[in-house]
């Protein structure tokens, strides 16, 4: 085990742990397509079941473009007004606020400072934003605009309607939204925001096994064959990685003794949020996939008493949540380690 006093996993959401598994490709592949001239995408949605490291890759992706002098990242808390918000951290930026003052945008209106002797101030946000956005362009920086867990909101679809009008005028803005599946739907379907159906979308799916087991046995010195055990444990699933490995420290690298700790804090912490925020008929569903052992749909319909074209929506709505795997021909798997016996004792309760 590694001879170090600090834990290196974590268990807090959305922060960034010491010891953590890359998703380089997906990476490289939004820095590439937002950096190259001109950019092939500006807008990317990051989705997922909830701790599968949503934030944690939008971070990394921050970071790695915020690295360029030439990138300016901003992260703006999607319950706020996010327009506002946007206009306000580029303006408090004093490198940016002297090419503002040098391009004559007044935004004293909107409390921002930056008066402009001789200028009208500009009374309208999106206005203002898209006059700082022209200016910014000009000295060839771009701006990188991070959003975690967004929601139907009026902010979040005003801001995103502003957003589309400034992809339209060829301004250097770009968009990482993270998500849960149900808030992402719930966005898209909005009437007047029918570009993000068309926005590409980052499904983060499981981490590598083979990749866990080799991160768990340099970390505990363990064999190949425990630690593959421990790397089965998780699913693939981030956080239980993390879960796992936390308290696998803890419990001076016996796995085994953590599993109890492991257990009850994927289910107080992930399990009971999703639980409650699934209807009774999803409840049902899932039930029905746990109780079947087979995960075949011919048992599932079964137990339900119900024909295909009512199978197929339930088991659509759990594959897009994030909770079931379809990949194998008729057949559906948890994809949540420990999550479907909790579906059980629930169900019975």
């Amino acid at each position: 085990m590694i001879k170090n006093d600090k834990n290196p996993y974590t268990i807090l959401f959305g922060k960034s742990p010491i010891l953590s598994i890359s998703r380089a490709s997906q990476m490289t592949d939004i820095v590439e397509s937002f950096s190259c001239t001109p950019p092939t995408q500006q807008i990317y949605m990051i989705t997922g079941v909830r701790g599968c490291g949503k934030t944690v890759f939008m971070t990394e992706l921050s970071k790695e473009l915020g690295s360029d002098k030439d990138w300016i990242v901003v992260d703006l808390n999607s319950s706020g007004d996010l327009i506002h918000d946007l206009a306000a951290d580029l303006a408090s930026r004093d490198s940016l606020a002297r090419l503002f003052q040098k391009g004559k945008i007044n935004l004293t209106v909107f409390g921002l400072g930056l008066e402009v002797e001789g200028t009208v101030p500009i009374t309208n946000i999106q206005l203002a934003v898209g006059e700082m956005l022209e200016n910014i362009k000009k000295h060839k920086k771009r701006v990188l605009v991070c959003i975690d867990e967004v929601n139907n909101s009026e902010a979040m679809r005003f801001f995103a309607s502003a957003f589309q009008i400034y992809v339209r005028k060829d301004l250097p803005i770009f968009l990482l939204m993270t998500g849960l599946y149900e808030n992402v739907n719930n966005l898209q379907n909005e009437s007047n925001l029918t570009f993000l159906y068309r926005a590409p979308k980052v499904h983060l799916k499981p981490l590598n096994i083979g990749t866990i087991s080799e991160s768990y046995a340099k970390t505990f010195d363990k064999d190949q064959e425990t630690a593959l055990e421990m790397a089965k444990l998780t699913m693939g699933y981030s956080f239980a990685f993390q879960v796992l490995g936390y308290f696998t420290w803890k419990h001076g690298g016996d796995y085994k003794a953590a599993l109890s700790d492991y257990r009850q804090y994927l289910e107080d912490y992930v399990y009971e949020k999703i639980w409650m925020g699934l209807s009774g008929v999803d409840r049902k569903f899932l039930n029905a996939v746990a109780g079947s052992k087979t995960g075949k749909a011919a048992d599932i319909k079964k137990q339900l008493a119900i024909e295909n074209n009512q199978y197929t929506p339930y088991r659509d709505r759990m594959i897009k949540r994030g909770l079931l795997n379809g990949e194998e021909h008729g057949v559906l798997r948890f994809t949540l380690p420990l999550f479907d016996e909790y579906v059980i004792r629930n169900s019975q309760e």
